[in-house]
């Protein structure tokens, strides 16, 4: 309950207590002067009143404690009994008319009409009617004929329309509440309250709507005033200065009206204001005027005013404040604690959201300067803080370092939030008996959590959720415990059963731990959030999830659960289901008597479903649906795409086996469509113009890309590849410049130009058109593509030189030019730092002539520094990069891109002339292949400075020489090709060298050593055999192993996809060559 909500409470308590001591005096009277009985017109008048609208009598407010604070009044309004001694009512003690009338919370339902007998009853002085129902009908004017009102409490009754203009004409009146959100005022209105009500010392007009008023309209407000509240209220403009020099006015609440302006007064003045509340409005605050001019400020809210700086040390004034909330500002800094040294009636402090830095203070316990700051039972504080302080809210800031031991020993702490800093360490221990909430989350906490968080009697919030916790859950010892969220945390063992045993559980998070075993029957009935995925849980899912009326999210996904999900009617309140990745015994029933109007996501993804599920048609609002990676083999049925036609924004049926055509697509607000790896046919299927990604790869869809695409203003993602689709790709691009981000029609059967309607501001990061038949040069519209990083072009028929004016799209990062028709040589860079993030680069299989582009290998800055540290995905939140390249040669498609996996092929070009040393700076690379050119000289024995590099290959070209000795110490290099060229002399031997078979060297006339059979005729100095290598293993002299396991350790990414390789094509006959080579070797020593 807010702090607003609190004193509105406390005030009502109040007003009813003097009702009620009235009421007691009155009855007392009646007692002992039985002449002076309830006026019989008027206990007509309340009987008629009561019988005109129907009674909730069930109607009660609770504490959230459970108290009953009020509850039907009307109950004990019987005929022939003494209306003064009903409940709520005030006689006058010498008339016995009714005076006063308490309905608060009285469970009256219906309209109140102008006729109302409640306007019969003329002398009433007070009236309170709030917090009842009165269905939507308008305040009638009737209520400005009680000439003798003091008090009117409409509040929060339903009641609609505007404020009738004849209250004004309640001129006795003190105290006004007509706070709701459904009336409405206007300047004149106001203007005539202000001026006729000269009396009143309290208005209340919370969520009222004056967004027509004149704020201006306030400033001839009575000088009685007292108490002004105006939050929430839609009020625009200046708020007159004026109001805060009222001299008696002790509470000023104008929060939350947004668009409200004006200036709090900077002069030197002294003011009685003990409540001040401009949070969320554009009211500028001299901040250290208002510390001076307002010491007897209990409560301040500044939240949201756009503060900036560190203006702290001013609250030092405010010796008074017990409520301090400074909140969703840009304070900066570090907290001045020792401010807090004089504030010793803080009770409630709120930094939240704001910048401050550092860490808690500790206090040396050894310290006697400092005992005032621990010694509990004598001085006012605990650390720096006032020992009486109940709730501190620090979240949404960056502080760091640990959390104070002294945090723990605030014997009064009720509320501690800390979320969302840098703190770090063990979570220490709480002492306090009365701490009910403690959020944690979002910091750098590691540890256990300690035993003595599990013991707080009082607990009813816990949130320690996205830090590194470890260990077990124990057993709560709070039977109170409503909220208990500990997700993403490194939690183990079992789920302890009295959380299942919670019956006041409302919502439960313990989602992405490392939790095993069996979820147990739920006790609560009132548990409407339940997160469990991300964990290790098995057997059966507990008939009492679905037995949840109130749960409204409902997660249970990447678990290993089993057993039939069973959908029952209580249900009914479900708005998020997901249920993937689960055990695939997993099913579910096919029940279709019942209906899901609040199930808005289901997600099934990965539960092994061979069917649409039947239940479906029950949920006809549907905005989220996931059924990817099942076993469903039909045509997507009419009735699906007829689900939340103005519901459905998110659908995913990839994966799966559909067939068929697709029809129309009528979701008016669809903005993510994923059909991809089916087997639809047929016509393209175009969704709505809201949506913005489309993902229909790995089908069968054929024939032209309809022409209605075109009206997809919003496309960010456009994936089409792996289809049949022909025609020319349109013109209209440069309809979705400013959002389309990816264009991927890999694989398809496009001919003509590739379209030059590339526009400036374009957003384009990948675009991908390899595999069709497209011809022409490149469009250099290109170049407006400045956010650019994948360019894959490769596999058409296009015609053009090097296109070296790419070079200036500054993020391009991958380039696929093979197996097209380029041709020329590449000149020299047109910039001075061309290409520094390109880190693949495949110009292969075209007719590219002349020297290598040396100068453009010199500034490849991705390439030369290593960035293996930064594990990193080229590629967004909907879509990953990918990439089919030659590596160690086999054709590999790369579904992720690793920002630091480096490549370049430029083989099968007519290139010529000597491989520069050069190269060897590229430190970072993986794979380097010049084959089949017409390069000339020798091999540079540089290029085993490149330890990274793991497949070479020169292979088909004119080089001369001997291996240089140097490569030996390429440890990483697992695939080496040097043949068909003009190669002599001893092949090296050591390391990766002892694996290569005699196709890596075939070809070259001049060659001896191993692993070919012909002999070196003269000795030559080399690295020890393997032969002596397996022989001193044997006999313990030291073979350093490290060697070896860093080459293949360094080349994992490579590893992943040719086990792929393995798993689907068989063992490939390089790797089968080197085991059988290396056991040859061991026969051949075990004969000798």
């Amino acid at each position: 309950m807010g702090w607003l909500s609190w004193f509105c409470l406390l005030f009502l308590l109040s007003t009813t207590c003097q009702f009620n001591s009235t009421c007691s005096s009155a009855n007392s009277s009646s007692s002992l002067s039985s002449g002076h009985l309830c006026h019989p017109e008027d206990s007509s008048a309340l009987l008629q009143f009561k019988n005109s609208f129907s009674i909730d009598t069930s109607s009660k407010r609770e504490l959230y404690n459970g108290t009953i604070l009020f509850s039907n009044r009307t109950i004990s309004w019987q005929k022939g009994k003494d209306c003064c001694a009903w409940s709520g009512v005030t006689c006058e003690k010498m008339t016995g008319r009714v005076i006063s009338l308490n309905l608060l919370f009285g469970g009256l339902q219906g309209n109140i009409h102008s006729n109302s007998s409640l306007f019969s009853l003329g002398h009433l002085k007070r009236l309170d009617l709030s917090s009842n129902d009165f269905r939507g009908s308008p305040i009638p004017s009737k209520f400005g004929g009680f000439v003798s009102m003091t008090h009117l409490d409409l509040s929060y009754s339903n009641f609609s329309g505007p404020i009738p203009s004849e209250i004004s004409h309640l001129s006795t009146l003190v105290s006004l509440n007509l706070s709701q959100a459904t009336v409405t005022l206007d300047t004149l209105s106001l203007s005539r309250i202000v001026q006729n009500l000269t009396n009143l010392r309290e208005l209340n007009l919370d969520n009222v709507d004056m967004s027509l008023v004149v704020p201006d309209s306030f400033k001839n407000m009575s000088s009685s005033l007292k108490t002004l509240e105006l939050s929430r209220c839609n009020l625009q403009g200046k708020f007159p200065e004026s109001i805060f020099h009222r001299p008696n006015l002790r509470l000023v609440d104008l929060g939350y009206n947004y668009d409200l302006t004006g200036y709090f007064p900077e002069s030197n003045w002294s003011s009685p204001l003990e409540m001040l509340d401009l949070s969320h409005t554009r009211i500028s605050v001299d901040w250290h005027h208002l510390t001076r001019n307002l010491k007897s400020l209990r409560d301040l809210s500044l939240s949201n005013c756009s503060f900036v700086g560190s203006y702290l040390a001013c609250l030092g004034n405010l010796t008074q404040i017990m409520r301090l909330d400074l909140s969703f500002n840009s304070f900066g800094g570090h907290i001045p604690w020792s401010l807090f040294l004089n504030l010793e009636s803080l009770v409630y402090l709120n930094l939240a959201y704001n910048n401050f830095v550092g860490q808690f203070p500790e206090v040396d316990s050894n310290s006697t300067s400092n005992s005032s700051l621990y010694d509990f039972s004598k001085q006012p504080l605990v650390g720096p803080i006032p020992r009486h302080l109940t709730k501190l809210i620090l979240y949404e800031n960056q502080l760091n370092g640990t959390i104070p031991s002294w945090l723990g020993s605030l014997p009064s702490l009720e509320e501690l939030y800390l979320s969302s800093n840098q703190l770090s360490s063990n979570i220490i221990e709480f002492q306090s008996r009365s701490l009910s909430v403690l959020g944690l989350s979002d910091n750098k906490l590691d540890g256990l959590i300690p035993r003595s968080i599990f013991e707080l009697e009082s607990l009813h919030y816990l949130d320690l959720s996205s830090n590194q916790l470890s260990g077990n859950i124990i057993e709560f010892q709070s039977r109170s415990l409503s909220w208990l969220e500990l997700r993403n945390n490194k939690l183990h063992g079992l789920i302890p059963r009295s959380i299942f045993e919670l019956e006041n559980l409302h919502y439960l998070d313990l989602s992405s731990n490392q939790l095993r075993g069996n979820i147990i029957e739920f006790q609560s009935r009132s548990l409407s959030g339940l997160y469990l995925s991300d964990n290790k849980l098995d057997g059966l899912i507990p008939r009492s999830i679905f037995e949840l009326e109130k749960v409204t999210d409902l997660d249970l996904s990447s678990n290993n659960l089993s057993g039939t999900v069973k959908f029952g009617p209580k249900l009914q309140s479900l708005r998020e289901l997901n249920l993937s990745s689960n055990h695939p015994s997993l099913s579910f029933n096919h029940l279709s008597n019942n209906t899901w109007p609040q199930l808005r996501s289901l997600d099934l993804s990965s539960c092994n479903i061979s069917e649409f599920p039947y239940f479906l048609r029950a949920a006809p609002n549907l905005d989220t649906l996931s059924l990817s990676h099942n076993r469903i083999q039909a045509n997507i049925p009419k009735w699906l795409l007829d689900l939340g036609k103005d519901s459905l924004g998110y659908l995913d049926l990839s994966h799966n086996s559909l067939t068929g055509t697709v029809g129309p697509l009528r979701w008016k607000n669809l903005y993510y469509l994923d059909l991809r790896n089916n087997s639809l046919q047929g016509e393209l299927p175009i969704p709505s113009p809201s949506t913005s990604y489309i993902f229909i790869s790995n089908n069968q869809f054929t024939g032209e890309i309809p022409p209605t695409i075109c009206s997809l203003s919003s496309l960010q993602i456009l994936d089409l590849s792996y289809n049949k689709l022909s025609g020319k790709i349109h013109q209209c691009i440069e309809n979705f410049s400013k959002s389309l981000s990816v264009l991927n029609l890999r694989n398809n059967k496009f001919h003509g130009v590739i379209p030059g309607t590339f526009s400036e501001g374009n957003v384009l990061r990948n675009l991908d058109l390899n595999g069709n038949q497209l011809e022409g040069s490149l469009p250099q519209s290109l170049l407006t593509c400045r956010e650019l990083e994948v360019l894959d072009l490769g596999n058409n028929k296009i015609q053009d030189t090097f296109p070296n004016w790419l070079e200036y799209l500054p993020k391009l990062q991958v380039l696929i030019l093979r197996s097209n028709k380029f041709s020329g040589e590449i000149c020299f860079p047109k910039t001075k730092f061309p290409f520094q993030k390109l880190h693949i680069i495949d110009l292969s299989h075209n007719r590219f002539s002349g020297l290598l582009p040396t100068k453009y290998f010199e500034n490849l800055t991705a390439m030369i520094n290593s960035q293996e540290h930064g594990l990193k995905y080229m590629g967004g939140r909907y879509y990953q990069d990918t990439v089919v390249v030659t590596i160690k040669g086999f054709e590999i498609e790369m579904k992720k891109i690793l920002t630091y996996f480096t490549i370049i092929d430029f083989s099968n070009n007519t290139f010529r002339g000597e491989i520069s040393s050069v190269i060897s700076k590229l430190k970072s690379l993986k794979g380097l292949n010049f084959s089949h050119n017409e390069l000339t000289g020798r091999i540079p024995p540089s290029f085993g400075e490149m330890s990274n590099l793991e497949w070479l290959d020169l292979s088909s070209n004119k080089l001369v020489g001997d291996i240089p000795e140097q490569l030996v110490n390429m440890t990483s290099l697992s695939k080496f090709n040097v043949s068909k060229n003009q190669l002599v002399g001893p092949i090296p031997r050591g390391n990766q060298f002892d694996t290569f078979e005699n196709d890596s060297y075939s070809g070259n006339t001049g060659f001896c050593g191993l692993p070919l059979s012909k002999t070196c005729s003269a000795p030559h100095q080399s690295p020890p055999s393997s032969f002596q290598q397996e022989d001193d293993l044997e006999h313990g002299n030291g073979f350093d192993w490290k060697v070896v396991l860093m080459g293949y350790a360094s080349g994992v990414v490579i590893g992943i996809s040719v086990g792929y390789l393995v798993l689907s094509n068989g063992t490939p006959n390089w790797l089968v060559k080197v085991v059988a080579r290396k056991k040859r070797r061991r026969i051949m020593k075990i004969t000798k």
